[in-house]
């Protein structure tokens, strides 16, 4: 199955949830505990290998009177394509591929570091985080190349006739899932790193400034190449953990659900080689244009919650309808984060 997100789509009286099958290119509906037979999504002209393959999916904030949703993936000529399909008028369960529209085409050098997911932000444009490029240390020096697409945060508006990337946030490696506070516009990055360090930025849902958070210069707020470098002109990471506690991180959501309001606010990630699972409370500082802010309660979950240590191989995490939070696991589990029985 290879479970590599899930999400839900806004408004949908269903409440059904989305799973991406990373290499068998399938969007299956998950709906009531149980999966619909028939996917909703089968992508054909998809490569598969390393790290590649369906990676990011989201829905228009109109999807209820548009029917619209959004795809991230690796083409069968190893680029990224980011397309726009709408749902099937004569069943609601699945994707009239006769609507495709192909938005974005990025070429990729390296069969790694493709980024990949792809999420609407407050703003109502759709984000998409795309790696440097792959291969090891940013050999094509994309991430500090300010025209390169590769190594940024990019945006679009899918709504206009000829969508055009604008680079917001430079000098990422590889962005393995970021997110929007649903209650105040924050977005958390999850950038996985080299060969010391794993990370996460933040940028304040108010804070309008493009960023740039210094890979391959740094690799966290460390020089990666030389043992000094300017770090003056970075943001610096808000939380990063050495490779003694993990290899490669995956970021989750500020939970706002109702289930557990002890958690509200509160920042989840994990990491996918050693099953770490953390969660923090940020607040902005808005001192300096490059200030990374304040983090504070910086919990580990692990121990607590994973005492027969299933938590393993953590590709992603999603939210329900209810701002309830899921943690997926590349090996086809899912697991729902609630009240000690």
């Amino acid at each position: 199955m290879r479970p590599v997100l899930l999400v839900v789509a806004p408004g949908d009286p269903r409440k059904r949830m989305f799973i991406l099958e990373q290499h068998a290119g399938h969007v299956r509906i998950l709906e009531n505990g149980k999966l619909l037979p028939k996917p909703f999504l089968t992508l054909k002209d998809l490569s598969f290998s390393n790290e590649q393959g369906l990676l990011g999916l989201a829905f228009h904030p109109k999807f209820q009177t548009n029917g619209k949703l959004y795809v991230n993936y690796t083409g069968n000529d190893d680029h990224t394509r980011i397309v726009e399909y709408q749902v099937s008028a004569a069943n609601p369960d699945q994707v009239d591929i006769k609507t495709r529209r192909e938005l974005i085409k990025i070429e990729q050098p390296y069969s790694n570091h493709n980024g990949g997911h792809v999420v609407f932000g407050p703003d109502g444009k759709l984000w998409t985080g795309v790696g440097d490029g792959g291969s090891a240390g940013d050999p094509e020096e994309n991430g500090q190349n300010p025209k390169a697409l590769l190594g940024k945060m990019l945006r679009l508006d899918v709504d206009a006739t000829t969508p055009t990337p604008e680079r917001i946030h430079m000098g990422v490696r590889n962005p393995w899932r970021f997110s929007f506070d649903a209650k105040t516009g924050d977005l958390m990055i999850a950038d996985v790193g080299q060969n010391l360090w794993e990370y996460v930025f933040a940028v304040g849902g108010s804070d309008t400034s493009n960023r740039n958070f210094g890979w391959n210069v740094t690799e966290g707020s460390h020089c990666f190449r030389a043992k000094t470098c300017d770090k003056s002109l970075f943001t610096p990471p808000v939380v990063e953990f050495p490779h003694e506690e993990g290899c490669s991180i995956t970021g989750g959501f500020t939970y706002r659900g109702k289930a557990l309001p002890m958690l509200d606010g509160r920042y989840f990630y994990a990491d996918f080689c050693t099953g770490l699972l953390r969660s923090f409370t940020w607040t902005r500082d808005a001192s300096t244009p490059i200030a990374a802010g304040w983090v504070r309660d910086h919990w580990d979950w692990k121990a607590a919650i994973d005492k027969r240590g299933v938590l393993s191989q953590i590709s992603s995490f999603g939210v329900d309808h209810d701002g309830e939070l899921y943690i997926v696991l590349l090996t086809g589990t899912i697991y729902r984060l609630g009240p000690k029985a």
